[in-house]
This record gives structure tokens, C-alpha cells and sequence, in this order.
């Protein structure tokens, strides 16, 4: 159900790390709880980040939600087409739905986030 080459957080958050860069975005379940997503405040690039920081924020016709850095690291690229196209997040998080990428600053935040697996049983719990 959730893709196994991507590392996720408890606040369901996902990373796919290539070499030093993690992508990051929302969950397919984030999505799903959230509903029609309608506006997206992207992190700005240059910013230096640390696990667990608000970095942006998600607004759905239900509610507003922060965007937590999955890892520590400089945010380097984001996604210029969400701000006007938030659905993408819904329709496609974990490809065209992607957020931003941040270098990564502490590889070892990595071993604290869940696998594919391990994520799946932590959202059957919710």
C-alpha cells in the first residue's frame, strides 16, 4: 500500500533518499485524512531545517496542517507547480505531489524513521 523505497514519520511525512537529497512529501494516508487539499505554503530554498521543524503548511477544506521536516538538512529544490496545483497532492503524493528536497545534514536521522511496512501498522493503530 505504501510505496517500500520510501522512509516515513509518525506526523506522515515520507523521504526518498538519493545519495545525500531527500524528496519529501505527505502520505498517501495524510492526503486521504485531509480531503481536498487547497492551498500549499512551501518551505523556502536555502533554508537550513532540523527534524521535526514546521517547514510549511497544508490547507484542506477540513483543516490547515503543518509540514514537518522528516530529516535535518538544507531545503534545496521545492515543487514550483503545487501552490497552484495543491491537488496534485492528493491525486499523486508520492510522485507529482512532492513538497521539496532538502540535503541531508545527519544520515543517521534516517535509522529513526519507519519503513513501508512499519508505517502500515502504525496508521492501522489510528
Amino acid at each position: 500500500m505504501y510505496p517500500s523505497n520510501l522512509k516515513y514519520s509518525k506526523t506522515h511525512q515520507w523521504a526518498r533518499v538519493e545519495g545525500n537529497t531527500a524528496t519529501i512529501g505527505i502520505s498517501d494516508y495524510a492526503q486521504d485524512q485531509m480531503g481536498d487539499l487547497v492551498y500549499v505554503e512551501l518551505p523556502e530554498t536555502g533554508n537550513e531545517v532540523s527534524a521535526g521543524d514546521v517547514v510549511g503548511s497544508i490547507e484542506s477544506v477540513k483543516a490547515v496542517s503543518d509540514l514537518q521536516a522528516p530529516v535535518s538538512g538544507t531545503i534545496t529544490e521545492v515543487n514550483e507547480a503545487l501552490p497552484d496545483n495543491p491537488e496534485k497532492m492528493n491525486e499523486s503524493p508520492y510522485e507529482d505531489g512532492w513538497v521539496a528536497k532538502i540535503e541531508i545534514s545527519d544520515a543517521s536521522e534516517l535509522d529513526q524513521l519507519l519503513d513501508a511496512d512499519a508505517y502500515q501498522e502504525f496508521v492501522a493503530t489510528l
